[in-house]
């Protein structure tokens, strides 16, 4: 295929072929974008000239919204941004109001929160890397992916009732404690989970059309994903190696023994939709690990106590950020002494990787924009909030 790529490129070049540039919509209801996203392609022949992505076809209102709800009416809003990482969407909002408020958890709550924070990293990342693989033409490790990732999605069901959008993580505590045998269930599920890795390894990782169809393609340089602002796999992918987990420590993270994985040159161009999904598929292990140790040290106590009667944070503003599966997902919350927020603006992840679209798909085929695009990992949902 690069062969190919190359001779169109020479060929339109010395002028052997003449081409004229014409416009192709990609969606809004294309499968391969994942929700209702407009990609406006600028081609040459099937080369693509630039991509314009047109959002807004999913807005919601959410910042709106949270200016005329209560504090605790805000958590359910959330869930519905990023509703493939929910539980992490309920941990940044409800860390800015505890941190507003000076309130100061129970422990059992902090491992809970990390523990449901990881599982749900996990869940997230496996329909990234199911639908990753269904994008290029590979069904078979999407059914790996989603049967699996529905052990996590019974955990969740069996803890709170919900099973994707779940108002979990209450200011100050949980709205339910874990069920019982829920640190054998997710033990188990750890146990059951890792052999998986090393399938998907075989079926999909390795695969030499999934490599030839990923590598080289998209490639994303450290400084330029630096400067558009990139996050998560998207950054950490280009070999920058930065998460919010570590390097700006929050919940008991730094408790726990595990490792910030980046992309590297074992297969390909450091950058590349290849080392972007497998930067996914790392993190998976790392969170194995997070929660293992987790459950070593699982403390006893009430997940409710320190839940305020009423909340109604002092005058103030907050920036609180956090490391969802897509990225850096900050809340900048300003309180006016009432009960509801004067503004709540929210910082996607998923909205600000979306924006490097144009730059790394210059210059390659159309069929290699489902590539980029699916190795990117966009929720609408948190694009157009």
């Amino acid at each position: 295929m690069n062969e190919t790529l190359e001779s169109l490129r020479a060929g339109i070049e010395s002028g052997r072929l003449r081409t004229d540039e014409i416009v192709l919509n990609m969606g809004p209801q294309h499968p391969a974008t994942h929700g209702v996203l407009r990609l406006e392609l600028v081609l040459d022949g099937e080369i693509i000239l630039k991509v314009i992505p047109h959002m807004g076809y999913l807005h919601r209102c959410f910042e709106k919204h949270a200016e005329a709800m209560t504090y605790p009416q805000v958590i359910p809003y959330t869930d519905r941004m990023d509703y493939l990482a929910s539980m992490n969407n309920n941990h940044g909002f409800v860390l800015a109001i505890e941190t507003l408020m000076g309130i100061q958890v129970p422990e059992r709550v902090e491992y809970i929160r990390v523990i449901m924070a990881e599982l749900q990293r996990i869940a997230s990342h496996l329909v990234a890397v199911g639908t990753f693989g269904m994008d290029i033409g590979a069904f078979t490790p999407f059914l790996y992916c989603f049967r699996d990732r529905e052990y996590i999605l019974d955990i969740f069901e069996r803890t709170c009732g919900a099973r994707l959008l779940y108002n979990y993580f209450w200011v100050g505590g949980l709205s339910h404690d874990v069920h019982d045998g829920f640190e054998r269930e997710t033990a188990a599920f750890i146990k059951h989970f890792r052999p998986t890795l090393t399938e998907l390894d075989n079926l999909l990782n390795y695969n030499k059309i999934f490599i030839e169809r990923t590598v080289n393609v998209g490639v994303l340089p450290a400084d330029v994903a630096i400067n558009y602002g990139c996050s998560g796999p998207m950054l950490r992918g280009s070999g920058v190696d930065f998460d919010l987990r570590r390097d700006d420590a929050y919940s008991i993270y730094d408790r726990f023994d595990w490792e910030v994985v980046v992309g590297t040159n074992e297969v390909g161009t450091l950058g590349d939709s290849w080392n972007r999904h497998m930067v996914r598929m790392w993190e998976m292990e790392q969170s194995c690990r997070i929660i293992e140790q987790a459950l070593e040290s699982f403390p006893q106590g009430d997940i409710s106590e320190a839940i305020p009667k009423k909340i109604r944070p002092p005058k103030g503003e907050i920036y609180t950020r956090v490391e969802n599966p897509r990225g850096e997902l900050g809340y900048y919350v300003i309180s006016d002494g009432t009960v509801n927020p004067f503004r709540v603006k929210a910082r996607g992840p998923c909205f600000v990787n979306l924006s490097v679209i144009d730059e790394i798909s210059r210059g390659h085929l159309i069929a290699d924009m489902t590539a980029i695009l699916g190795s990117i990992d966009i929720v609408l949902g948190e694009v157009d909030r």
